[in-house]
């Protein structure tokens, strides 16, 4: 049985402190990119450093599949997020990786997707090395790689889309979304948004009134690539309203561009998600020796 979180008994002031007066090795923190969601898509240096992991400090969204290939001596630190709620301030987050790498534990900082994508993997890297800590990045398939292989949408193909931007639609309390709508509304550009389903909206009027055609098609994704993966297609002028009648689960991906058109008109064959049942067989199979990285 997992031992309770160790975050949870730490105290708050003086600890850093402490623990450098301490005559034992530091350790190393590995900011480790779990992919999208389907275990099969980590890559296999993510596997080999969680295997190896004494700790591993997780998101909300890596699923418990995930998490059980760490080690069963590993204590397993769940810090989420999630819009609107934070369950554990950054600032602590950053202070808890410090505290266990001094303690002289390797450390997986496991986050969904790509830890320097939207991930804040940076602040966590520069606070951490700030301090003496050694820090190596191990980077993941991202939410839109996932989400666009695994329903057959190309975030470029000739003739169509010659660039593909990724931005966030989440913005600090009352602060409005300061993006250059202009650039964003290129219809050669796909545009992939991420954390955007609270202002998809408001978004979407953006890019209108910068030039972007109301017909363009946009789909919004939840779950990519997990057997809870659910898909909405819709155009640029309909989805604010759409998203607000029928919300897909939190977190939602949007990909708006005239690539989005090609998967619904040619029926472009997706990648194929790991079953449930099949996840403790392949946690079995991507288990190797471990090796010096």
């Amino acid at each position: 049985m997992r031992r309770p979180p160790r975050h949870l008994e730490m105290t708050r002031g003086g600890r850093l402190e402490a623990m450098n007066g301490r005559n034992r090795a530091t350790g190393r923190v590995h900011l480790v990119g779990a992919g999208p969601g389907d275990p099969e898509l980590m890559t296999l240096k993510a596997v080999r450093l969680l295997q190896r992991a004494d700790a591993v400090v997780h998101d909300r969204l890596v699923s418990a599949e995930i998490l059980a290939m760490a080690p069963e001596r590993a204590r397993m630190i769940p810090v989420g997020k999630a819009a609107g709620f934070h369950s554990v301030p950054q600032e602590r987050i950053n202070e808890i990786l410090a505290e266990l790498a001094l303690e002289g534990l390797e450390v997986v900082r496991l986050k969904g997707g790509d830890p320097f994508i939207f991930g804040r993997g940076s602040e966590e890297a520069a606070y951490l090395r700030a301090r003496g800590i050694a820090v190596d990045i191990c980077p993941g398939i991202t939410s839109a790689q996932g989400a666009a292989a695994g329903t057959g949408v190309p975030l470029t193909h000739r003739g169509l889309a010659s660039g593909v931007r990724y931005v966030t639609g989440h913005r600090q309390g009352s602060a409005r979304l300061d993006l250059d709508w202009k650039s964003l509304a290129d219809p050669a550009t796909t545009l992939v948004i991420y954390m955007g389903a609270a202002n998809i909206a408001e978004i979407a009027f953006h890019l209108m009134a910068a030039g972007r055609a109301a017909s363009t098609p946009v789909m919004a994704v939840s779950g990519a690539t997990t057997t809870a993966e659910q898909r909405h297609f819709s155009r640029l002028d309909r989805i604010g309203l759409e998203m607000r009648l029928a919300p897909l689960p939190s977190p939602v991906l949007f990909i708006v561009g005239d690539v989005v058109r090609l998967a619904q008109e040619a029926g472009l064959a997706a990648c194929e998600h790991l079953a449930g049942a099949a996840l403790a067989g392949a946690a079995g199979q991507l288990a190797m020796p471990p090796k010096r990285l």
